[in-house]
């Protein structure tokens, strides 16, 4: 058996925050399968690629600091990215998609 080069505490934190990652990415997936229409398929969908990505990189940056013997903080600029633009997306893709489906007035007025 090798040893690791990751102390145990170490190890079993970025396996719990990948196994959380997983799951939240999973549970995005069943939302997007689950649900009727787009308007109710945007939060599974944003809250599992936000909160599953972000649980990853965490884990990455763990392990990497652990690794290396010195911080790695490349993936919180990864995280910050993810948890600005995904909102912004999804509101402009529900605001497309209200424009959609929005029918003209009857009398051709405003």
């Amino acid at each position: 058996m090798t040893h690791s080069p990751l102390p145990d505490a170490v190890a079993l934190v970025a396996a719990v925050l990948l196994v959380i990652g997983g799951l939240a990415a999973l549970l995005g997936a069943c939302g997007m399968l689950r649900f009727r229409d787009f308007y109710e398929r945007m939060h599974p969908a944003t809250l599992g690629a936000t909160l599953g990505a972000g649980c990853i990189l965490l884990s990455s940056m763990l392990v990497s600091t652990a690794v290396l013997g010195r911080p790695v903080i490349h993936e919180l600029v990864i995280v910050v990215f993810l948890v600005v633009t995904a909102p912004v997306s999804a509101i402009t893709l529900m605001r497309a998609a209200r424009s959609r489906t929005r029918t003209p007035p009857a009398d051709g007025g405003s």
